[in-house]
């Protein structure tokens, strides 16, 4: 009890880039080649505008062949994960995952099609302070991707490994001619994180 009272003293950052770095290049290479035509457009209409679609590649145990909602996002309960057919023809995804030192719970591809938004909105109970996290390792960005946390711009090199709390206002707006795709990581907060974000 004095621990959890301790952790729940401490401040974190809203966002934190963690000390790992991943070959951009590979990352991209490997996307190009097994995704396809595989995208599943995301469900909530209401918090974009133009195209924002999702590859699942580690769900809720079980849910691979249910409805593609079950597969972007598990059922509440959901205690045991799987991954996918897609990530085993993905071998340097599954190297950087496994590189994360946490418990990985859901992975995806994010995908936000050229010129498309992601309104300002909040996901809940998304945030160390929860007990839970959401990783972001942009695969395919560029300058013109404006990414906002709180009102603040948060510039993500490809490669690189951010955790962001995303229960506080975020948006997106990729105002490029390419689309932006992110590697987006569910884990269980751990000392490590906990560590890395620490304000």
């Amino acid at each position: 009890m004095l621990a959890t009272a301790r952790q729940s003293a401490i401040r974190y950052r809203d966002r934190a880039r963690l000390p790992i770095d991943f070959d951009a290049g590979r990352l991209q290479a490997e996307v190009a080649e097994a995704t396809g035509s595989g995208w599943i457009d995301h469900f909530v209409r209401q918090n974009f505008d133009g195209e924002w679609s999702v590859i699942p590649l580690r769900i809720g145990a079980g849910n691979w062949t249910k409805h593609p909602v079950l597969q972007i996002f598990p059922a509440p309960g959901v205690r045991e994960y799987e991954d996918g057919p897609l990530l085993a023809r993905m071998p340097y995804l599954r190297e950087a995952i496994a590189a994360i030192p946490c418990d990985i719970q859901t992975v995806r591809l994010m995908k936000l099609a050229a010129g498309s938004i992601i309104k300002p909105h909040t996901d809940d109970d998304l945030g160390i302070e929860h007990g839970f996290a959401r990783l972001h390792v942009p695969v395919i960005t560029n300058d013109e991707v404006d990414f906002r946390l709180n009102g603040e711009r948060v510039v993500m090199d490809a490669g690189s490994v951010w955790y962001l709390r995303l229960s506080d206002t975020h948006s997106v707006a990729n105002r490029s001619a390419t689309d932006r795709i992110h590697l987006v990581i569910d884990c269980v907060a751990n000392d490590w994180l906990r560590s890395a974000a620490a304000a």
